[in-house]
């Protein structure tokens, strides 16, 4: 058996606060109590939980964007935060990142095509026919058409827009893409067709995602497994269709049970 592409081991985090006297010792808030967990190539892992409950911090550690407090991170076998910058930099080939809003995330003053060769530009120095050939790639991978290359983010939908960053996320081909409430500022409609092409791009490209969410029925739609996060601590975890028909923990029970049903 391969072993996992992505590994995560006793993930600890915590934030310094105020000091609340001049002389006492500086507090702190921890956010995440030893997060552990595998992930396959080509599958999907759903991080589940309230605002606060630490998948946010999760995310940005897996990235390599912050530093765990003690734990590792370890992908294609590489220990991300023990990595040298210039390593650290060639590794981001391999795990990229579409964020929760896809109007903040999009530089307004930069046309599509710059926005989305961004991390190739910044990885090497392709050529200017490289540059436009990967963007109408990634273009049509996502569902946009080449001429939408040289328009800027105003002239698009949210929905789009959020097909604008999942573009940027594919450019360098990655094997990992970490997605931090991708669908969360989206319409319900919008929300189930962002879903779908993350799913066909699995389908198509092999590609494996870590999926953050507050919203169980969401991670559902496209993962594997989900992983229920509370106060920074797994308090379960399984396959999507276990955890909607036989929810062990309490606070899954009310994850479960806050999910709009038809009737």
């Amino acid at each position: 058996m391969s072993p996992p592409l992505l590994q995560a081991r006793e993930l600890r985090h915590h934030y310094p606060l105020p000091r609340t006297r001049l002389l006492g010792p500086r507090p702190s808030l921890q956010v995440l109590h030893g997060v552990s967990f595998d992930l396959s190539a080509g599958h999907s892992l759903g991080v589940v939980g309230e605002s606060g409950s630490g998948k946010s911090t999760l995310a940005r550690i897996v990235m390599a964007l912050e530093t765990p407090s003690s734990g590792s991170v370890h992908l294609l076998g590489r220990a991300l935060h023990r990595l040298p910058p210039a390593a650290l930099r060639q590794a981001r080939r391999d795990f990229q990142m579409v964020f929760q809003d896809p109007y903040g995330s999009l530089d307004p003053r930069q046309t599509v095509e710059r926005i989305v060769t961004e991390p190739l530009r910044a990885l090497a120095q392709p050529t200017r026919h490289e540059i436009s050939e990967r963007a109408a790639e990634v273009l049509a991978q996502v569902g946009l058409r080449s001429g939408d290359a040289h328009k800027y983010p105003h002239e698009f939908s949210g929905g789009q827009r959020q097909r604008i960053a999942i573009a940027r996320a594919l450019i360098t081909r990655p094997r990992l893409i970490v997605a931090d409430e991708p669908v969360s500022a989206l319409d319900v409609s919008v929300q189930a067709q962002v879903l779908n092409l993350l799913a066909e791009l699995q389908e198509r490209h092999g590609v494996t995602y870590l999926l953050i969410s507050h919203d169980l029925a969401v991670v559902s739609h496209l993962c594997d497994q989900v992983l229920v996060l509370q106060s920074g601590q797994v308090v379960e975890r399984g396959a999507p269709q276990q955890l909607f028909s036989q929810p062990q923990h309490p606070y899954t029970q009310t994850l479960v049970a806050a999910v709009p049903r038809l009737t």
